[in-house]
């Protein structure tokens, strides 16, 4: 359930209320032989390296979380799975910003 839609978004999961924001990634990714863009990994903002150990797939999408829309990869980083966008030219992803109150 979206409480406030801007730039940050407020979302309400489990009782709390989570501020969202949109994470700008530098990402490496190749073309296949048929033309399919694949990522295999990304830095996140504190420089961190991830490497994508799986793409399960990937449909044209909106972000709920954060806005926004383009192609939506869905991936498996760490054992975890993750949303990695790539809208216009640039890739991000959903980013927790921190949590604001108990949302009771």
């Amino acid at each position: 359930m979206i409480i406030e839609w801007s730039d940050d978004v407020l979302c309400y999961k489990k009782g709390m209320v989570i501020k969202m924001k949109k994470v700008f990634v530098d990402v490496t990714a190749f073309f296949t032989k048929e033309g399919k863009l694949m990522p295999v990994s990304f830095i996140w903002e504190d420089g961190v390296i991830y490497e994508i150990e799986k793409v399960y797939g990937w449909v044209k999408a909106a972000s709920l979380k954060v806005g926004g829309q383009g192609i939506r990869y869905k991936c498996r980083v760490k054992g975890k799975e993750v949303y990695l966008f790539l809208e216009e030219g640039r890739w991000f992803m959903e980013g927790k910003q921190g949590k604001s109150g108990s949302g009771s």
